[in-house]
């Protein structure tokens, strides 16, 4: 983000709280051009935004501000400014739903306390689609006011062009359109009397004391009710349980019906169609990042969506023929270079450890050289003052004496700045292992807190594998 953006957002602030910025601390970009700074006051602390696209600020504005008229768990809206560029909003907090679910899933499985949260989270789905939808100002929309045939028709021709054409996946053009047009009619038949959110998926849930609250529906229109929940269910990277996803389904037709008259089969027919367009619309994501934009990581996620193809391939009945379609489903589920990516690319593995100058620098256990190692004894030292002595770098006491050092958050968005490019330059060519390390005196305080921060940091913008070690604590991380 620019000074001069940090400056307005500064400004915007001081007007909103009645208090001076005290820290200004950017935030993991999201896949589109919007910037965000966490604000934070002596007592109060916001989310900065800045998004040269005014029509989908516009957009985000205003859907945020009715979303809440209507009692939904969205960001507040603090204050916005004159050209509608930038904006101060709510502070959720980091977790997403899909990162604790990652979390949650790796040391227990998928819980029933997993199974809540979806639950709720598909509770506020329903107040989304039928208590606001209906009085949503839909002339705001951005791109267009309804996932209508055309919109339909671009998700499909993203899917030719991004990856059936880069995968190499053979099919006759004619006929392929013939079953895009009688694909989207069919849709376009389920109608589109409800607000669609159209990303509705668990990064874009953020977890706050339990309760779910939502973001990034800028891009929201019109539509049918079956896209957002085709969205959450068969999301690939989150990789549901299919009996999880059943249940989710259930639970979400039972509240549906309670607002709206439901046929189970009709819902049933429609909610297959729009499972399929949306993975469809996901691979021609994946194929545009990970074939034409050579960042393989995005690759990693095709098995996932072609798993669930699969599945859905084996039950699907639509009352409307797609010859060509099928056959090029059949195709690409059937390949298996297609499937095979987290083998082909494994991806990046970032290493970071903290050590004292006096064990030496660790060894490269990848075998590959490289990476960094940063110096950090130039830097404050509270293992100098008796109250800090036997305390670590992961304790809240030292944690707070170290952010308050300018010279230190000076010092660590430098370190963001360099190691960031590699990360990101290595993710493109497809290496595989970067060494960070942090040496201080003693690798109890300074090092450690560096370490610290820069994992949290990669793990939250990048699609890495990190792993912490603090060696002179004996700790991994």
């Amino acid at each position: 983000m620019t000074d001069q953006n940090k400056i307005q957002l500064a400004s915007l602030f001081i007007n909103w709280a009645g208090e001076e910025v005290l820290r200004m601390d950017e935030l993991p970009p999201s896949g589109s051009s919007r910037e965000y700074v966490r604000i934070t006051g002596s007592k109060k602390v916001a989310i900065g935004v800045f998004n040269p696209d005014v029509k989908e600020n516009i957009a985000f504005l205003t859907f945020s501000r009715h979303f809440r008229e209507k009692g939904l768990p969205v960001p507040e809206i603090y204050a916005v400014a004159a050209d509608n560029l930038l904006y101060l909003e709510e502070d959720l907090g980091n977790m997403t739903l899909f990162s604790y679910l990652t979390e949650v899933r790796e040391q227990q499985g998928f819980t029933q306390e997993l199974i809540g949260i979806y639950e709720k989270v598909l509770d506020m789905l329903v107040r989304f689609q039928t208590e606001a939808g209906p009085s949503v100002d839909y002339s705001v929309c951005y791109p267009r006011a309804a996932f209508d045939k055309q919109s339909m028709l671009w998700d499909l021709h993203y899917f030719k062009y991004y990856f059936l054409k880069l995968a190499r996946v053979p099919f006759d053009e004619q006929l392929l359109e013939d079953d895009f047009h009688r694909f989207a009619d069919y849709l376009v038949s389920a109608g589109q009397d409800y607000f669609l959110y159209r990303d509705f998926q668990s990064r874009n849930v953020m977890l706050l004391r339990g309760e779910p609250y939502f973001i990034d529906y800028q891009g929201g229109r019109r539509g049918a009710l079956y896209y957002d929940l085709a969205s959450l269910l068969y999301d690939a990277k989150a990789d549901l349980p299919e009996k999880v996803r059943a249940r989710l389904r259930d639970h979400y037709l039972e509240q549906l019906s309670k607002k709206i008259k439901t046929d189970p089969q009709t819902f049933g027919q429609y909610f297959h169609g729009f499972v399929l367009i949306r993975i469809m619309q996901a691979l021609g994501a994946y194929g545009f990042r990970g074939f034409y934009e050579q960042k393989a990581h995005f690759l990693q996620s095709i098995p996932f969506a072609l798993q669930n193809m699969e599945h859905l391939l084996q039950e699907l009945s639509l009352p409307v023929e797609l010859p060509e379609l099928r056959k090029v489903w059949e195709a690409i589920v059937a390949n298996e270079s297609l499937r095979s990516f987290p083998q082909a690319y494994p991806g990046l593995t970032v290493r970071i450890t903290s050590f004292s100058y006096k064990n030496g620098i660790p060894m490269d256990e990848s075998g590959h050289g490289g990476g960094f190692v940063f110096d950090c004894r130039a830097l404050p030292n509270p293992g100098r003052l008796e109250q800090y002595r036997d305390l670590t770098g992961r304790d809240a006491p030292v944690i707070q004496f170290l952010d308050e050092r300018r010279e230190v958050q000076e010092f660590l968005e430098q370190v963001k700045a360099l190691t960031g490019r590699s990360v990101e330059n290595y993710l493109q060519r497809n290496f595989h292992h970067l060494m960070i390390n942090f040496g201080c005196t003693g690798g109890q305080h300074r090092s450690v807190y560096m370490a610290e921060h820069l994992a949290a940091y990669l793990k939250e913008k990048y699609e890495v594998k990190v792993v912490l070690k603090h060696r002179e604590l004996n700790v991994e991380g």
